[in-house]
């Protein structure tokens, strides 16, 4: 693995605002992809009828995303600047596909913020959602790219008018706009990216790549107790049983006994690999695949979560959590049971109670045991899954504790976990 310190990176924004293309040039120019390669691409972009589509599909590999021209599932690259080793989380922007745009968030560290320049597109509802989602996920760092600035001629007054919007949308969440660098930018032609753009010299900020290295590593908690939520499964011939997930707490390594909860099944680590090489051990920000003996694939899921059998992770009965209401056609009351995205874990789970309504700014309380909450409101509840599944309280593992609730297709809600009850 590279000596350089490594970062997560995710990019959300809206259904075909050019995430993928931008990533795609990045990782080409950055020399994560070779010039045969793209060429392969290019010929199967014509293939398809979409020009120029080539960069979008280094990330879309699957078949249907190619076609369909979007990107469904979560894809991991690694690229490299002269500061930072990247992993790129290329997240789709398209509504029905936000929870695994939430798996994404989940494992980010910073986030490019991709809005579309062209006429028409501009800030739109999902870019909302997901500005919402990456707050509450606990990302902090982010950047924002005005894409698509060939196809308005490179107009300052076009990428202003975006600026400003986009300081609306983020100023009232808690973000600090003054350190966040909008950036003009075209994908497709790579203006901006890793070059100053002569194109566009009413521009004096950072480059795509300045910006991605003026990021700050976060603390990483390699003295916790270890927390690896699954992300997903593999059984490879030769090898055996392959979880998949990112590190969030501790350090794991080879020969280590695991548990995985909330099943309580326990295997032994053979080896731990980071982007198809070998590593002794893996630490918190690392996204991995290890090998565990003693367990099938068929026995693990998405949203377990991995830790040493001396610690296991919490798996809660229920749960207390302070909540905020992003957006409901009615009100919610007891009994109400939508699906929590936590971590790598989707769960549905009823609100049995909602203990206190309360300040948002302040935490004080302003109603007990109301009746209702609605659009706007803050709240303490009691919430029991369905079935089983880990979520740990905020003081010990913010990581985990962090989740969204959604329903009728949309995000209905987010919140932190403040107490657990544990399943005996």
């Amino acid at each position: 693995m590279p000596a350089k310190p490594h970062l997560n990176i995710i990019t959300a924004g809206h259904v075909d605002h050019g995430k993928s293309t931008l990533i795609g040039r990045l990782l080409f120019e950055s020399g994560a992809i070779r010039e045969d390669e793209l060429r392969k691409l290019q010929t199967l972009a014509q293939e398809y009828k979409i020009e120029g589509a080539e960069f979008a599909y280094i990330l879309d590999k699957e078949k249907e995303e190619r076609i369909r021209g979007m990107t469904i599932d979560i894809m991991h690259k690694p690229f490299e600047t002269n500061k930072y080793f990247f992993t790129v989380i290329d997240c789709p922007g398209h509504r029905d596909f936000v929870k695994n745009m939430i798996t994404g968030a989940s494992q980010a560290d910073a986030a490019i913020l991709v809005i579309s320049a062209r006429p028409g597109e501009g800030i739109q509802e999902q870019t909302k959602e997901h500005v919402f989602l990456i707050k509450v996920l606990g990302i902090n760092q982010l950047i924002v790219a005005i894409t698509k600035m060939d196809l308005v001629n490179w107009d300052k007054n076009v990428y202003e008018k975006l600026k400003n919007e986009a300081i609306s949308l983020l100023k009232p969440l808690g973000f600090d706009v003054d350190k966040i660098p909008f950036i003009p930018v075209s994908g497709q032609q790579g203006e901006n990216l890793f070059r100053r753009s002569d194109k566009m010299p009413w521009y004096s900020g950072p480059t795509l790549v300045e910006a991605l290295d003026m990021l700050q590593v976060p603390p990483r908690p390699v003295d916790k107790p270890l927390r690896i939520p699954i992300q997903d499964v593999y059984s490879i011939t030769g090898v055996g049983t392959v979880p998949v997930g990112k590190v969030e707490t501790g350090i794991l390594r080879e020969n280590d006994r695991v548990i995985f909860e909330p099943s309580g099944l326990i295997g032994e680590v053979k080896s731990i690999e980071i982007h198809h090489q070998r590593v002794p051990e893996a630490r918190p920000g690392d996204n991995i695949g290890f090998n565990v003996r003693g367990i099938a694939k068929e026995q693990i899921r998405r949203g377990d979560v991995v830790g040493h059998p001396d610690n296991p992770p919490t798996v809660a009965k229920e749960f207390i959590a302070q909540i905020i209401v992003l957006q409901h056609p009615t009100v919610i009351a007891a009994g109400y049971t939508p699906v929590f995205h936590c971590h790598t874990a989707t769960q549905a789970c009823t609100i049995e109670e909602i203990i206190a309504k309360i300040d948002p700014r302040t935490g004080q309380v302003i109603q007990e045991r109301p009746d209702f909450i609605k659009t706007g409101d803050a709240a303490r509840i009691r919430v029991r899954p369905l079935r089983p599944f880990v979520i740990e309280k905020q003081s010990e593992f913010p990581e985990l504790a962090r989740f969204a609730i959604r329903d009728m297709g949309i995000t209905v809600a987010a919140g932190v976990c403040l107490d657990v009850v544990k399943a005996k």
